[in-house]
């Protein structure tokens, strides 16, 4: 375990390939400073270098009562001090911890409990599959304090589309996780903190049930067929499917099928 005053970072799991990755500054509901940014960023460049049978799934949560209210206000009160390029820069480095985050090789899960706000919304834009609390809160808080979201609209857009987007940047207005699960930037939502662990708990066990690589192929195709053209798409396609059904795990998979048993890479209760 990696504990810090900002981040925790825990393995549990089948050979510790499970991580948990937790937002450790829950006196401030978590909200971002440049510290944190830069922690998460090299975290999640980390996870793009270890191989499958090491990094199955990330769990990103927030310690304390929030998820993730966005933006400290001691660190945007800092930014007040910054001329335009600084100001570039310092944008910048958010920008390249969602990318980090959104280029995570595995399934990302999203755990989230009472406030998700601006850079929190981010969060979950990135995050492959979000569960969140009934009682959370959510909002692209940034008109409401004079200034917009801007690095994470092009996230955000990707996972909600255009008009969801339209309605609620200019307004900075809260919204439910009814509305949040209805607009598709959440995926579940549950009643209560112990229901929220067991649906996270039970999403981890639904990806450790599908073969490793094959899983990171599965959550890779849809970044990399996003903006090809059709007759590129087919193509692209019909290659990567014929790598992966030569490959062990594909081999392995259909076997298993035809021969009525789990696949190898599936672990038995209280395996380590």
């Amino acid at each position: 375990m990696e504990t810090g005053e900002l981040l925790r970072v825990a393995r549990t799991g089948p050979d510790g390939t499970v991580v948990r990755v937790t937002l450790t500054r829950p006196e401030v509901h978590n909200a971002f400073n440049a510290a944190l940014i830069g922690e998460l960023r090299r975290l999640f460049r980390r996870f793009q270098e270890e191989p499958a049978d090491q990094l199955r799934v990330v769990i990103l949560g927030g310690e304390g009562h929030s998820f993730c209210a966005g933006a400290d206000v001691t660190w945007m009160r800092a930014s007040l001090a910054l001329t335009r390029e600084q100001n570039e820069q310092d944008a910048m480095v958010m920008a390249e911890m969602f990318d980090a985050i959104d280029r995570c090789p595995v399934p990302v899960v999203a755990r989230v409990q009472g406030a998700a706000l601006g850079g929190g919304m981010g969060l979950c834009a990135v995050s492959d599959l979000v569960i969140a609390e009934s009682g959370a809160k959510f909002g692209f808080t940034e008109a409401r304090l004079g200034i917009l979201p801007a690095v994470i609209s092009p996230f955000v857009i990707a996972k909600i589309g255009e008009t969801h987007a339209r309605a609620l940047f200019p307004s900075g207005r809260r919204f439910d996780a009814t509305r949040a699960l209805r607009i598709g930037l959440v995926h579940e939502v549950v009643e209560g903190l112990d229901a929220l662990d067991t649906a996270v708990e039970s999403a981890v066990e639904d990806i450790l049930a599908a073969a490793p690589t094959a899983a990171r192929a599965a959550k890779s195709i849809v970044r990399e067929v996003r903006g090809l053209p059709h007759e590129s798409t087919r193509w692209h396609t019909a290659r990567r499917i014929a790598t992966q059904r030569t490959s062990h795990e594909g081999q392995e998979g259909l076997r298993a099928f035809l021969e009525k048993r789990q696949p190898a890479w599936v672990r038995k209760p209280g395996d380590r």
